[in-house]
């Protein structure tokens, strides 16, 4: 009895596996398909037939070779990573839900804020209202903003315009240029953030999304990438005088600080209290601002 059923069980789970492949390469293809060319700055040409972009040229835009993503297309039996994944991702502009599919066909983990995250208690988030108007969200160790209130979507523009998958604030403050309007002193803080993530780093040297938030940030911040490559660690501070040029009330004068939630994992509620009564004015009418927008 034993022996028949693990003799039924693998070719059970092998047309399972091909089943998954082949609706991941259909997924694939119907979403190239709806891409334009001039979605993603590539000329249109006269000669193109293909509806959409064309397999090299999804190919280049997340750099993997052609013949190992026309394979995928094709439902060849190959190994396809996380980071990988998350480029085609970005480069097909799937939204969450069509994201999370991908990740599921894939039979892979989708390790980025995107992703469910079980930490957000209903108590954390109902902190992070109590705290308004001083901004507040919880960030992981990897700088994925993970959650946030209202006030903290705001003081750096407009954080829910963000796509979830790109809410970490490594890659807003390298790439963003809201963002990088918005901090004043923006070479220290860059240089901090990089130093702080480096040192985080090492007990995570093995893991897939620690890996492919670097992979990215080299891919496309050259500033990141100079910064990278000198190995600067640093100590982290508790408390630390920032100012931030709202593009909404004006400058804004706080002091930092990280409470930590688990330190296991990284988990702390960032805040930032105004020092001055300047910026606790300007910081409640972008309170208020916020609150009008989201009330209509």
């Amino acid at each position: 009895m034993t022996t028949t059923t693990g003799a039924t069980a693998a070719p059970h789970t092998a047309r399972g596996a091909a089943v998954r492949r082949h609706e991941l390469a259909a997924f694939l293809r119907s979403r190239r398909e709806r891409i334009t060319p001039e979605q993603v700055g590539l000329p249109r040409g006269i000669r193109r037939r293909t509806p959409g972009l064309r397999r090299e040229e999804v190919a280049q835009l997340s750099a993997v070779g052609v013949t190992w993503y026309t394979w995928l297309e094709q439902a060849r039996d190959i190994q396809v990573s996380v980071q990988v994944l998350d480029a085609l991702a970005r480069t097909l502009r799937l939204d969450v839900s069509e994201r999370a599919h991908l990740f599921q066909l894939a039979a892979a983990v989708d390790p980025t804020p995107a992703s469910r995250c079980p930490s957000i208690t209903p108590a954390l988030s109902e902190m992070l209202r109590a705290l308004e108007p001083v901004p507040a969200c919880i960030q992981n160790s990897r700088y994925d903003i993970l959650a946030h209130n209202r006030t903290y979507g705001r003081l750096m523009g407009d954080l829910d315009a963000v796509p979830p998958e790109d809410r970490n604030s490594l890659i807003l403050v390298y790439t963003h240029p809201e963002w990088r309007r918005s901090i004043v002193h923006l070479e220290e803080t860059r240089r901090f953030m990089a130093a702080k993530l480096r040192a985080a780093m090492a007990g995570h040297l093995g893991e897939p999304a620690w890996k492919m938030l670097v992979k990215r940030l080299m891919a496309e911040s050259p500033e990141f990438r100079d910064i990278w490559e000198r190995y600067e660690v640093m100590g982290v501070p508790n408390t630390k005088t920032k100012q931030f040029l709202n593009p909404y009330v004006g400058l804004l004068t706080m002091d930092h600080t990280d409470l930590w939630l688990n330190p296991e994992y990284g988990a702390r509620m960032v805040t930032y209290v105004p020092v001055n009564e300047e910026s606790r004015e300007r910081l409640a009418k972008l309170d208020a601002l916020t609150a009008a927008v989201e009330h209509g």
